[in-house]
């Protein structure tokens, strides 16, 4: 695999002229890239990096499609989707039939990075995070739910029950029962927020995998306790309750989930 140090020696090795508006020493920030973390995502935090840092100024040309497969080895489809990650970010903007440009104003976007990879740590981190949201969406639930929303809450509840008796884990339905209550809030930035983090935040599937072993089933009991009572309080506008129960619920399963985990030797 070719290693380009710099925009001259890829230029030397393919008999090509420099292309204008660009700097050379935007190329020769890139290195090759390592299957770890996640090729796209790789890219897209080592080109985030670069350009809030500086080292990408506002309206410098970021190498092209040939360039950066070149530079760092990886698909084209890998580098297309890495600058639509950051053209989605604002970082970059792109101009047909020339190239993607760093943007004027450029600030650090948020993210969270972890998946399916992620250790349980990095799950439970995410927890302790959303704890502080969850906790005053549950509160302002409580103060606004209209009926309608109230019902879909216990709706949601009742699809997690019908998921356990089955021996189903119940992710996707416990997800949905705190985008729902994130939906109650009737501020939509709560529910960006969960989704943006997504089902992953609930580690059950880290743990036990798709199917709840009968020696957890005493776990799938206790936090649906708690999300009835999350539920009640919601349903009698019991803003402090409300509050109270999401917090227990949310603060009792990071200690849950830390035990089985010391208890497995999941990491």
């Amino acid at each position: 695999m070719l290693i380009i140090r710099s925009y001259d020696d890829l230029a030397s090795a393919r008999g090509v002229k420099p292309l204008p508006k660009r700097s050379p020493k935007n190329l020769a920030l890139l290195q090759p890239l390592e299957a770890p973390r996640g090729l796209t995502g790789e890219l897209v935090a080592r080109l985030t990096a670069d350009i809030v840092n500086g080292k990408l100024p506002p309206g410098s040309q970021l190498p092209t499609e040939q360039e950066m497969i070149a530079a760092t080895g990886v698909s084209r489809t890998v580098v297309r989707e890495a600058v639509a990650a950051l053209k989605a970010d604002r970082l970059v903007v792109t101009r047909q039939g020339v190239g993607a440009f760093v943007a004027e104003r450029v600030r650090r976007p948020f993210r969270v990075e972890f998946d399916e990879r992620s250790t349980l740590r990095e799950v439970l981190n995410v927890m302790e995070l959303r704890t502080g949201v969850e906790v005053e969406a549950a509160g302002l639930a409580a103060e606004r739910a209209s009926p309608a929303q109230v019902k879909k809450i216990a709706d949601r509840f009742a699809a997690i029950g019908a998921a356990i008796g089955r021996g189903d884990n119940a992710v996707d339905q416990d997800f949905a029962f705190h985008c729902e209550i994130a939906d109650a809030t009737g501020n939509p930035q709560f529910r960006r927020f969960l989704e943006y983090l997504g089902r992953f935040i609930i580690p059950r599937r880290t743990v036990w995998g798709r199917s709840a072993p009968a020696s957890k089933s005493n776990y799938s009991n206790v936090f649906q306790q708690e999300h009835e009572q999350i539920v009640n309080a919601i349903r009698r506008h019991a803003v402090t309750q409300a509050r109270a129960a999401m917090q227990r619920h949310l603060v009792n399963s990071r200690r849950r989930y830390e035990k089985i985990a010391a208890e497995t030797g999941i990491k």
